[in-house]
Order: structure tokens, then sequence, then C-alpha cells
């Protein structure tokens, strides 16, 4: 399984707009081969023993696949060009955004009790 992250730089003040085109977005990744989720992440933070910790200046897309060929393959879709196609404005964003692609060598699930 392949994870890729998309980290975002969302600029100060466009955190909302960022997420609400998320909401609607065209949902066109889901059908195709090898695609297995999506996760959008909004940075927050936590106060924990006197600190704060946990914020992060990105947004970060996470989807995952199968094989790094399905992805690949999504990426030079028509699917993949009408989905990137509505570009949000320049001042929605802080700086460039920083891609990275990982195999997954471990997973764990919680464990089912009975």
């Amino acid at each position: 399984m392949f994870v890729v992250s998309n980290r975002i730089p969302v600029a100060a003040g466009h955190e909302d707009a960022f997420a609400e085109r998320f909401r609607f977005r065209a949902g066109l990744v889901e059908g195709h081969a090898g695609f297995l989720r999506l996760h959008i992440l909004r940075p927050t933070e936590l106060d924990m023993h006197g600190q704060t910790m946990g914020r992060s200046l990105y947004h970060i897309v996470l989807t995952y696949w199968e094989r790094v060929e399905d992805f690949v393959a999504w990426t030079n879709s028509e699917d993949f060009k009408t989905a990137h196609s509505d570009r949000p404005p320049a001042e929605m964003f802080s700086g460039e955004n920083v891609f990275e692609l990982h195999e997954v060598i471990q997973s764990a699930e919680p464990m089912a009790f009975t």
C-alpha cells in the first residue's frame, strides 16, 4: 500500500474557505482502480503539560493506494484534470505545497473485544 501526502500551507484567515472547497469537491478519485481511501486533515493544537503541542503550518491531504501505478494512472486521467481544474486563489496559500509518497511498511487496527 502507498500513501500520497500533499502538505498544503494555508494562509491565515483562509482555513475555512480551504475546508469548504473540499466539502464540495467533485469526488472523482473514489472510482479509480487501486484507490483505497482519502483523509483531509486540518491542523489543530493541544495544551498538554503546560505546553502547546501539535500546531502544524500545513493542512494535509492523504490518499491511500494499492499500488503506486494506480496513483500515477489517476494523475494521468481526465478525472484528475477535472478535479484540479478549479484552482483556488493564490492568496489562499502561504507557500508551496509539499508532495510526499510513502510505502506502508506496517499498519495496525484496533483490536475487537467481545
